[in-house]
C-alpha cells in the first residue's frame, strides 16, 4: 500500500510539472509517504509578556495535533527578545498552561535571549548587502507628519495592519554622517530598506498557504512586502525584530510548517523577502481564523478575563477548551 501511495504521490506531481500547474505542486496529506511526513517539524512561539487566551490555545493545539497526526515533530519556542515586555512568570505560566492543556513538546525549549549573537551576525549581513539603514524619527515625530498631512486634506499610506509606514527620506542620508549620529548617540532603528532589498530579489515572491487569509486566500499566494514600507529589523532596545527574529529562528530549528492566527497573514510577505535575502528556507504556511473575544475584536493579553489561567479556576477542564474552541467553529484534529 506504501509503494502504491508513494507511486500516485510520483505520478501526481510529474503530471502537475508537465501541465505547469505550480499552485498544485503541494503534498496531498494522504499521499505522503511515511518517510517525510515524520520530517515535519511544527513550533508554537508565544512571548512572554501575558497570561495565554483561547487564541493561543488554539495555535498551540492545533501545531501540537498536527504534528501528532502526522508523526511528526512539536518544538516550543519562547519569543522574549524584547527585554522590557518579558516577564520570567509570564514564562512559567505558559509551560503550566500548555501542561494543563495535555500538550508536551520537545526539549530543550529555544529562547531567543539565548541567541543575540546569531540575530546580530544575520543583521550585519544585511548591512553588507545594503538593503538596511538608521531612521532616527521617533514615533512621535512619525505621528506629528502624518496628523499634519492629514489635517491638510492628504492621505498618508499605511500598512495592512493599518499603521503609518515610514518616510523614506532617510535612505539617502550620508551613510558616514549617519554613523557619525549613532556614535554620538543619537536614538536609531535599523530600517530594511524596502526599494534596495526588493530590488535583490531574483522574480516574484510567494508562498504556500494551506489555510486561508482573511479574504480567503489559499494555495500559492503572492507576496507583497512593499505593502509595509521600511520595516525595523533592529532597535538600541530589541537587538532583532519579530520579522527578523522568526524566520532565524524558524530555519534555525527546521520549521517545515508554520501554523498561526490570521492576524500575521499579512506579515509573511516580510518573511519571505527577509527568507530570500538570507538564503533562508521557506516553510509552508497555514493561517487559521481568530478567536473572538466579548466585544467581537481579537482576543489580548491585557484582558485576564480570556486567559487560561481563568477558565481553569472555573473549573473548566481541557477538554472543555477544546469544546469551546469547536463551538466557534474551529476544527480541531
Amino acid at each position: 500500500m506504501m509503494r502504491k501511495n508513494l507511486q500516485r504521490f510520483c505520478d501526481d506531481i510529474m503530471r502537475q510539472i508537465k501541465q505547469c500547474d505550480v499552485t498544485r505542486l503541494f503534498m496531498p496529506e494522504d499521499l505522503m509517504p511515511p518517510a517525510l511526513s515524520k520530517n515535519r517539524v511544527f513550533r508554537f512561539a508565544p512571548s512572554p509578556n501575558g497570561l495565554l487566551h483561547l487564541g493561543h490555545a488554539l495555535s498551540a493545539i492545533l501545531n501540537h495535533d498536527l504534528a501528532a497526526a502526522c508523526g511528526g515533530r512539536f518544538l516550543l519556542r519562547i519569543e522574549d527578545i524584547d527585554p522590557a515586555r518579558s516577564r520570567p512568570e509570564f514564562e512559567t505560566a505558559i509551560h503550566r498552561d500548555l501542561a494543563w492543556l495535555g500538550l508536551d513538546w520537545e526539549r530543550p525549549v529555544r529562547r531567543q535571549s539565548e541567541h543575540l549573537a546569531f540575530y546580530g551576525e544575520a543583521l550585519e549581513r544585511l548591512k553588507a548587502m545594503g538593503v538596511l539603514y538608521p531612521g532616527f524619527l521617533s514615533r512621535g515625530e512619525v505621528k506629528a507628519r502624518v496628523l499634519a498631512q492629514e489635517a491638510a486634506g492628504g492621505l498618508w499610506p499605511r500598512d495592512p495592519d493599518g499603521a503609518p509606514l515610514y518616510p523614506t527620506e532617510e535612505r539617502s542620508f550620508d551613510r558616514d554622517q549617519a554613523l557619525g549620529w549613532i556614535a554620538a548617540g543619537r536614538q536609531h532603528a535599523w530600517r530594511l530598506d524596502m526599494e534596495k532589498a526588493l530590488a535583490r530579489v531574483p522574480g516574484a515572491l510567494a508562498w504556500s498557504e494551506a489555510g486561508e487569509g482573511p479574504g480567503g486566500e489559499t494555495g500559492l499566494v503572492a507576496a507583497r512586502p512593499e505593502r509595509w514600507g521600511d520595516v525595523i529589523l533592529s532597535r538600541p532596545d530589541a537587538p532583532a525584530s519579530y520579522h527578523l527574529a522568526v524566520v532565524l529562528d524558524d530555519a534555525a530549528q527546521g520549521i517545515t510548517d508554520v501554523v498561526r492566527g490570521q492576524d500575521l497573514f499579512h506579515a509573511t510577505a516580510v518573511h519571505r523577502l527577509l527568507q530570500s535575502l538570507l538564503g533562508l528556507p521557506a516553510p509552508s504556511y497555514r493561517h487559521h481564523g481568530l478567536v473572538p473575544g466579548p466585544d467581537g475584536r481579537k482576543l489580548s493579553k491585557s484582558n485576564e478575563d480570556t486567559g487560561l489561567v481563568a477558565y481553569r479556576e472555573k473549573g473548566v477542564s481541557p477538554a472543555g477548551i477544546r469544546a469551546l474552541l469547536a463551538s466557534y467553529g474551529f476544527v480541531l484534529h
